[in-house]
């Protein structure tokens, strides 16, 4: 089992720049996917970006693409969001998840359903 804990959020102009950390307890994170999702109000939970537990496979939806880049620390036990060029659309909580995996595995849970664990969210604000 692994908990998690956000943090980064904050509040932020258009165009600036934050970095979302996911930080992990638990003896095995290097063998968990990770993931990092977003939620803005009234809207469903949408996938932002994700990775395997190597690092070698990597997912950023559209909407992120070339703007946001996930990364992770095993050695830390901690998984990040860079996140640069900020819009207001990118408003959200965002959640950090995990979902144990294989260390071969190459292919990604893109659903919210398929991950097992849950932090408690971070709020990113961007103003216009």
């Amino acid at each position: 089992q692994v908990q998690l804990v956000e943090s980064g959020g904050g509040l932020v102009q258009t165009g600036g720049s934050l970095r979302l950390s996911c930080a992990a307890s638990g003896r095995t994170f290097s063998r968990y996917t990770m993931a990092w999702f977003r939620q803005a109000p009234g809207k469903e939970r949408e996938l932002a970006a994700a990775l395997t537990w190597s690092g070698g496979s990597t997912y950023h939806a559209d909407s992120v693409k070339g703007r946001f880049t996930i990364s992770r620390d095993n050695a830390k036990n901690t998984v990040y969001l860079q996140m640069n060029s900020l819009k207001p659309k990118d408003t959200a909580v965002y959640y950090c998840a995990a979902e144990p995996s294989s260390p071969l595995a190459t292919i990604l849970p893109l659903k919210g359903a398929q991950y097992r664990y849950w932090g408690q969210g971070t709020q990113v604000t961007v103003s216009s």
